[in-house]
């Protein structure tokens, strides 16, 4: 990685599904340490933005760079081919997501949701792992949940030791998708209380996916409005949220604000 290259970097991306175009050709990036935040209306593509960098989908054309490293490309010969899977597993373990709906183990307890992944995915010692998790589980606020499982925890708690359960993999780069759609009001604000912690550490590259706007305008350095699968707009949050240029971006925050 040089100075001058994006930590996330997508080149003339486009995913389709079917006739369905869900990313049209996006360019769009986000720099080290910088934390973007993506709004817009269902069937945008925002979500897709995040599940192409987990690889969870194929893109049909372009290029995305972790690094300035091709993640679904590899070079050979002077040109870039399809990447091999140790390719991709070597750049995509610089990433972690955290998704809507927990996705925890119920059969293990919160510190076996937190090691798991490190000492069978990464090879870490199960001493070190669960030293590292138990630091975690107490950095969210759950050290005294070690032992619980799933089912015995709130929408809220189990959110937050699927955060810590992504941070314990030692990701450069996060990825939130919409991650308090799930939870009662009144769990809200303790998810976004980790998040909101976690941006400001600077120690990670945050792509957030949300509707809380108000979060949104505190946590982001910028905002991208994402319409029909490409940028309409995007900016600084006061800007962005305050005083949109973009006619589609004003109608979709006035539906959003009435909502609410």
């Amino acid at each position: 990685m040089s100075d001058r290259d994006p930590k996330v970097r997508f080149e003339k991306v486009t995913k389709t599904y079917g006739t369905l175009q869900v990313l049209d050709s996006l360019d769009f990036h986000a720099d080290n340490g910088e934390v973007v935040t993506v709004i817009g209306p269902s069937g945008s593509g925002k979500t897709t933005v995040l599940r192409v960098l987990m690889t969870l989908e194929d893109i049909q054309s372009g290029v995305i760079y972790i690094d300035g490293e091709p993640l679904n490309k590899m070079s050979r010969g002077g040109r870039l081919v399809p990447a091999s899977k140790a390719h991709v597993r070597r750049i995509r373990a610089k990433i972690g997501m955290v998704f809507q709906n927990f996705n925890l183990f119920p059969h293990m307890t919160a510190l076996q949701n937190c090691i798991e992944a490190p000492v069978h995915g990464k090879g870490v010692a199960k001493g070190q792992a669960t030293t590292e998790a138990l630091e975690l589980l107490d950095m969210v606020g759950l050290a005294d949940k070690r032992d619980h499982y799933p089912s015995q925890l709130s929408g809220g708690q189990q959110q937050r030791v699927a955060i810590a359960r992504t941070l314990a993999m030692r990701p450069e780069i996060l990825l939130f998708d919409e991650p308090t759609s799930a939870l009662d009001p009144e769990m809200v604000g303790e998810v976004l209380n980790v998040i909101r912690d976690l941006a400001r550490s600077g120690r990670y590259t945050i792509l957030l996916v949300t509707h809380q706007m108000g979060f949104a305008r505190e946590v982001s350095d910028r905002v991208c409005f994402f319409d029909g699968g490409r940028i309409l707009e995007e900016g600084a949050p006061r800007d962005l949220l305050g005083d949109p240029r973009n006619e589609r971006t004003r109608q979709f925050l006035s539906k959003v604000l009435e909502a609410r």
